[in-house]
């Protein structure tokens, strides 16, 4: 069994990148070729992701991979969840909607009018979250878009699709639409009809290590290929290859797979579908192998980010990212620690006055500088991770011994020890990208570069890709 080589197309919430790995039985290589922005287009219509200019830089970066790398065997792509094209044809029709946006509440209604939180957290395991595909889809349905379409495909299955003419819904990406059945994994289609949607939109159902099919003769032109390449579906929901890419070693470590949200959870082999866990606003979504990943969406980095963000339009200027998380580091005064969940933080905007705002109706003392503002997103993301956690692991009656923090957040030693130390447990550290690698993985397994279960390819990326350990301190 010899070594090849990979191409891994992931796409952030805030940048996409395209990543070559060479896989082998005893490692990993892998490096970046490219990253580009993915930066959000406002209409008059409502916020929607600029697919198009995402296509062409990961078909640019695509491009270079072979030139670099001419024995490339396989392509697989992972993005976000919940998003996604109608199609009618080979036709796009419109462009896909930003799950930020706030169309959907008409849809949250319409369908929980039709079908009960309680019964859709019973048929398709997940928390309630306001853009969830079937809310969406329903708000599509009441503005009569949703029958002029034939099909409908999450984004790296449209990527996919672009790439190779087939229509496809990979397993992983497929649970978080909230129209898979958390019980048989299968397209739930009496739920789609009591939802009146129609199942005729919802591709096939694959899952991660299949082969969709060989690059379309014109991509294959566009890329410099000379010969035909293999599109394979990976977990291509970005968690579910970030979540394989954890390398626990015990059953007793959970995860959190940090970058503009923190999603945090364990592992299991089957749902937990309680009441308790309903109310606690749990999911159980797909992963590789026919995981579970039972966890809770943190609202991430993104609180982070979008301070950046209007510190620099205020300022018209870059600003330091490590500078500031050194100031906050320093800060000893006692800052507020707020409700990182809470849903006004959810969308754009003005993120510091938000976060004061929280502060004055709870009767905290709201950051009054910079560093203070930083200081206080990253002990409440540590708190609300820290929570997370404990109830994870209540709910599923699991005991917790360590926490694999994955993705860019395992960058930030500040969150990394204060997530510790708020536990009260062990937190190991990488790698950072995790998602691209869990990508890369299951196109190597899928080749025959390399093989075994999850615990063996996990074994391979710790011999790979060490973590960093972060022992708590007394609080």
């Amino acid at each position: 069994m010899s070594a090849g080589t990979v191409a891994a197309v992931d796409l952030g919430a805030t940048s996409g990148r395209v990543i070559v790995a060479k896989v082998g039985q005893n490692a990993i290589e892998m490096r970046t070729v490219t990253r580009f922005a993915n930066t959000p287009v406002q209409t008059i219509d409502g916020l929607h992701w600029n697919v198009l200019g995402l296509y062409r830089s990961a078909l640019a970066g695509l491009g270079t991979a072979l030139r670099e790398e001419p024995e490339l065997s396989s392509i697989g792509i992972d993005s976000w969840a919940v998003d996604y094209a109608l199609l009618r044809g080979e036709r796009m029709l419109g462009t896909p909607f930003h799950y930020r946006d706030e169309r959907t509440q008409r849809g949250v209604e319409a369908a929980h009018a039709l079908v009960p939180l309680a019964e859709l957290y019973a048929r398709n395991g997940l928390q309630f979250l306001p853009f969830n595909s079937l809310y969406q889809l329903t708000t599509d349905r009441l503005d009569g878009v949703l029958e002029l379409a034939d099909g409908a495909l999450l984004i790296p299955d449209l990527f996919a699709y672009w790439l190779t003419g087939r229509r496809v819904a990979e397993r992983s990406n497929a649970s978080t639409t909230g129209l898979l059945s958390v019980t048989n994994g299968q397209w739930d289609t009496e739920l789609l009809a009591r939802l009146k949607l129609p199942a005729s939109v919802l591709p096939r159902l694959v899952d991660a290590g299949a082969r969709i099919g060989s690059i379309l003769p014109a991509v294959a032109a566009e890329l410099g290929a000379s010969r035909p390449i293999d599109v394979i579906a990976v977990g291509s929901h970005d968690t579910a290859s970030a979540v394989l890419a954890v390398p626990m070693r015990a059953e007793r470590a959970a995860y959190i797979s940090c970058g503009t949200w923190g999603l945090v959870g364990l592992e299991l082999e089957h749902p937990v579908l309680s009441d308790a866990a309903r109310e606690s606003n749990f999911t159980n979504e797909g992963g590789v192998d026919g995981t579970v990943r039972f966890l809770h969406n943190v609202m991430g980095l993104w609180l982070l980010s979008e301070s950046v963000r209007s510190w620099e339009k205020a300022d018209g200027t870059a600003i330091d990212l490590v500078e500031l998380l050194a100031a906050a580091a320093a800060v000893t005064a006692a800052v507020a620690v707020f409700d990182a969940n809470d849903p006004r933080f959810l969308a754009t905007g003005d993120m510091p006055r938000r976060i004061a705002e929280y502060c004055t109706e709870h009767g905290l003392t709201a950051p009054a500088s910079r560093a203070e503002v930083v200081r206080s997103i990253i002990e409440s993301l540590a708190e609300a991770f820290a929570d997370a956690v404990r109830t994870a692991a209540h709910l599923a009656d699991r005991t917790v011994d360590a926490v694999h923090i994955v993705g860019g957040g395992s960058q930030n030693e500040l969150l990394c020890q204060l997530t510790a130390d708020h536990l009260g447990l062990p937190v190991l550290a990488g790698p950072v990208e995790a998602t691209a690698l869990g990508n890369v993985l299951v196109q190597a397994r899928a080749q025959g570069f390399i093989d075994g279960d999850l615990a063996e390819l996990r074994a391979l990326v710790a011999r790979s890709f060490a973590p960093r350990r972060y022992e708590p301190r007394d609080r």
